[in-house]
């Protein structure tokens, strides 16, 4: 499923109307049929009372249709105006002078005074409040009645976005509307799939209104939930050279983890023959968890990191494999920093840097430019600062356009990790990752997403469907894992000891919980 802003979304509505034909009062008939729908869902209509918060956009216009609907399946709508009910226009305007012709409590909300009452004797809340072009902080009276529905503690339905987040970001302006379900149009909002915006969502819906595919469908709409393509048939006659040979450059005193995880993970994920080439003194180490991973001892500096005289015996080595992995480790020690920026210009196989191996080349990115193989970067948001030169609180303000620009700048494939992972292709195009728990944010995680990505590449994916395979898989595994033992205290030997489930289940089909999570939301 596609994704837009919030700009292309008033892009849409216009085509929609101008090219089609589509009136804007069928648009809102179209999207208050879809709220109430969800709204039917949620509890029974009759002999209920409902509050609805409607603002001055269309989003109090939809709001008004509910509001109607409700009405005429036997329950009763209180209907609250933020603003001067004079300010309303087109279609919006048309449906309160419909809902002025019935029986409905419908007044200007001046004040919170006696507002706990009426969220105490309510049923259900309607927040059409806000829409997804508020840019401004939530003040004065908004904020007081979102914080009056949130300390009501009832059942929440917004419609589009919970008022208070910011549609492009998934930002809380201020404060913000905490929903049990949302119904969004037309298509999701970016602001309704980050964090923490996604978090308020609740149960996210989508109704395309009856907008032609054509629209929602669009080659220019180039954001896309990552539901990548089924894992390749295994070869019944194939041998371990047949499923992947990848190479792990990896580990430094004090590093044993990292390239263990990373080198492991890649053959619980199905690939074949993994390599690992760490400092020779913490080597057996290592092969103490790791016995199945083919070790390959290095020379190594001063301070316990692989040499820069290893250079050619590895950069050797990983022409003749399939895919390389460098960083995991590693250290800052200069030398080996070196060695990092020598064989990401050098090798001539595709390369994922992360950890250790993103900090070597960001400040000589041509290194990364000029590389004819696919380059496949792994940053978590510090490192991505790093990268662009950009502050971190920079990158959360436009974690999409900072995504694209910098993976068509240096000609890679990215992961930016976190939350609801990005991962930007050279091309333009974002997917927004919906596996995964917090329970992830641990040491070596990122490590184990490493293996996992290389896996997907051997065992026959694109590099980019492999990408997108793997970070839903390594997402999925934290599932399983948080599933089975709880977020709290997860480890990277959880995600890593449950992939192989990820993948049996992947294969034979998810159940309805986790497949409608990961497909991003209910269509209504």
């Amino acid at each position: 499923m596609k994704v837009s802003t919030v700009c292309q979304m008033r892009a849409m509505d216009r085509a929609a109307i101008e090219q089609y034909g589509i009136i804007e009062d069928l648009l809102m008939e179209n999207a208050g049929h879809a709220a109430f729908s969800v709204l039917k869902q949620m509890c029974p209509i009759a002999n209920r009372t409902f509050l609805l918060f409607c603002g001055l956009g269309n989003n109090g216009g939809d709001g008004f249709v509910v509001a109607r609907k409700i009405h005429s399946a036997g329950g009763l709508a209180k209907v609250l105006i933020l603003g001067d009910p004079d300010c309303f226009s087109g279609a919006a305007h048309r449906n309160l002078d419909i809902i002025r012709r019935m029986p409905l409590d419908i007044r200007r909300l001046d004040s919170v005074q006696g507002l706990a009452g009426e969220l105490a004797h309510c049923t259900m809340v309607v927040d059409g409040i806000f829409g997804t072009g508020l840019s401004r902080p939530v003040e004065a009276l908004h904020r007081e009645v979102i914080e009056s529905i949130n300390a009501g503690n009832k059942p929440v339905l917004s419609i589009d976005i919970p008022s208070g987040v910011e549609g492009d970001t998934g930002r809380i302006l201020g404060c913000a509307v905490r929903a049990d379900h949302t119904v969004t149009f037309g298509l999701p909002k970016i602001g309704n799939l980050l964090f923490p915006g996604h978090e308020l969502c609740g149960q996210l819906h989508v109704s395309h209104i009856s907008f032609p595919p054509a629209l929602y469908n669009s080659d220019t709409l180039q954001v896309a939930i990552n539901i990548p393509p089924p894992l390749p048939a295994r070869n019944i006659n194939g041998h371990k050279g047949s499923f992947g040979q990848a190479l792990f450059i990896a580990g430094a005193a004090g590093y044993l983890g990292a390239p263990c995880f990373a080198a492991l993970s890649f053959l619980k994920a199905g690939g074949g023959y993994s390599r690992l080439a760490a400092p020779a003194s913490v080597t057996p180490f290592i092969a103490m968890k790791g016995s199945e991973i083919v070790f390959l001892p290095q020379q190594e500096t001063a301070a316990g990191s692989i040499a820069l005289n290893c250079r050619n015996t590895l950069l050797d080595l990983a022409n003749k494999l399939d895919f390389t992995v460098l960083g995991p480790g590693l250290s800052l020690e200069a030398e080996t920093q070196q060695l990092i920026r020598e064989l990401t210009a050098a090798i001539e196989q595709p390369l994922l840097l992360d950890g250790d191996g993103i900090t070597a080349v960001c400040d000589n990115q041509d290194l990364v430019r000029n590389r004819q193989a696919p380059t496949i970067l792994t940053p978590h948001l510090g490192e991505m600062a790093r990268l662009t030169g950009r502050t971190a609180a920079e990158i959360e303000t436009d974690k999409i356009g900072v995504l694209r620009q910098a993976s068509a700048d240096l000609n890679a494939v990215i992961v930016l990790k976190g939350a609801h992972s990005l991962i930007g292709c050279p091309d333009g195009r974002i997917f927004v990752n919906l596996s995964g728990n917090s329970g992830m944010a641990s040491a070596g995680s990122g490590d184990v997403l490493t293996g996992t990505i290389a896996a997907m590449h051997c065992l026959g994916l694109s590099i980019i469907e492999a990408v997108c395979k793997g970070v839903l898989l390594h997402g999925a595994a934290g599932d399983l894992a948080a599933l089975e033992r709880g977020e709290d205290g997860m480890t990277a030997q959880d995600i890593l000891d449950h992939l192989p489930l990820a993948m049996k289940t992947d294969r034979t089909g998810w159940p309805e919980a986790p497949a409608r999570r990961y497909a991003g939301p209910m269509p209504t």
